[in-house]
């Protein structure tokens, strides 16, 4: 259970635990990270892993993705609050039978460091592989696919890649084509090398972690350049869509793309009727009012009151909100429990935080409003209203 559920922070002197080969259970690690500032006001209520993405926390997606293919414990790997993300997740824990823990940094140990913090809780003595995730990456999660993959080349770690269409923007990584052995990393390139980046999602085996020290490191530029380099790390593409949602603007695109996947996928869990244009995802408990039109690409959350003539586009309306009637909202996030007034016209990536009321015939060009606000006069260009 989580109740009894202990982090194990840098400055431990936990020894290897004593459970003994435990078969063919996979694990995953999931580094959840810090601060989330990207997405403030959201994380100023809670830890950017518990931000609802498509109507429920944006980690739960990846839980229940890795409980599909047989994973049965998942270690957060966390240095912020942890003790809200374990309270938080304890249902699910019941819920979907995975164990849940978590591995706490009293320093940030960037993206290699907290394998190495966890390594007695990833090894346990099983030989088996593990997963390694972003926590604000979403995709199909093709887990199963890449399972497959890895155990085919007889390499030490798989990591998933995405192609771009800028891909100077980011690191490269080239592969060769036929096989998918990563043969180097290219940051930033001048010219075209490729056009395929890493998605943040890997399965490692554990002789990865004999390269780590329990120190501050990077992954991507410290551990598998130097797998590549041993030809022992490969690629596989990520078929489907893929969004990094960890800022406002990607968290919408990141809608977009979700709900085109459950379209394609999934088309029964999407809403239909005569108010719906496009892909729409609206909770049972919501209520929608006459005269609404409401898409595309919108999530309306638990308890929401959409009063009649609303137009939403593009948008995440979080748990109880209260839209009034003939508001107007689009290309933005309303956080949970706030209210926008009558005739009040909400857009340009405006994120109201949690318990935010917005006055009648407000308008907010790109405002980004802390928790527990009230809005009385209108937002003419983005600022942040403390």
């Amino acid at each position: 259970m989580l109740r009894n559920a202990k982090c194990y922070s840098t400055n431990s002197t936990n020894k290897k635990g004593k459970s003994g080969n435990l078969g063919l259970i996979m694990k995953a690690l999931i580094l959840v990270g810090g601060f989330g500032t990207r997405l403030r006001p959201l994380t100023l209520s809670v830890p950017k892993p518990l931000v609802d993405f498509a109507n429920k926390p944006m980690i739960l997606h990846q839980i229940e993705a890795l409980k599909n293919v047989g994973v049965t414990e998942v270690i957060l790997a966390i240095n912020y609050r942890p003790e809200v993300m374990l309270n938080f997740l304890k249902e699910f824990e019941d819920k979907l039978s995975v164990k849940i823990t978590c591995s706490q940094e009293t320093e940030p140990m960037g993206t290699a460091g907290p394998l190495a913090l966890a390594r007695d809780k990833l090894v346990d003595g099983s030989d088996e592989p593990f997963f390694v995730l972003n926590s604000d990456v979403v995709s199909e999660y093709p887990f199963s696919e890449l399972i497959t993959f890895h155990k085919s080349h007889g390499g030490e770690a798989t990591i998933m890649v995405t192609k771009v269409d800028e891909p100077s923007k980011y690191g490269v990584v080239v592969l060769e084509e036929e096989t998918g052995r990563v043969e180097r990393f290219v940051e930033k390139p001048k010219i075209f090398v490729g056009n395929k980046i890493n998605a943040g999602i890997y399965l490692l085996n554990p002789s990865v972690l004999d390269r780590i020290e329990l120190k501050p490191t990077s992954i991507e530029k410290e551990i598998f350049p130097k797998i590549a380099s041993d030809q022992k790390l490969y690629a596989m593409v990520l078929p489907g869509f893929w969004m990094d949602i960890g800022q406002p603007r990607d968290y919408i695109t990141g809608l977009r793309l979700y709900l085109d996947s459950l379209r394609k996928n999934s088309p029964s869990k999407l809403s239909q009727g005569v108010h719906v244009l496009g892909n729409v995802l609206v909770h049972e408990s919501a209520i929608i009012g006459d005269g609404c039109l409401i898409g595309p690409d919108v999530a309306v959350g638990p308890s929401c009151v959409i009063e009649p003539g609303v137009r939403l586009s593009r948008c995440s309306i979080m748990k109880g909100v209260k839209i009034k009637k003939h508001a107007c909202i689009s290309n933005s996030i309303i956080g949970w429990h706030s209210t926008v007034g009558q005739w009040a016209r909400i857009e340009n990536m405006t994120i109201l935080g949690e318990d935010v009321h917005v006055g009648d015939e407000v308008y907010s060009n790109g405002g980004v409003v802390l928790p527990h606000k009230d809005i009385k006069s209108n937002i003419l260009k983005p600022e942040i209203v403390m």
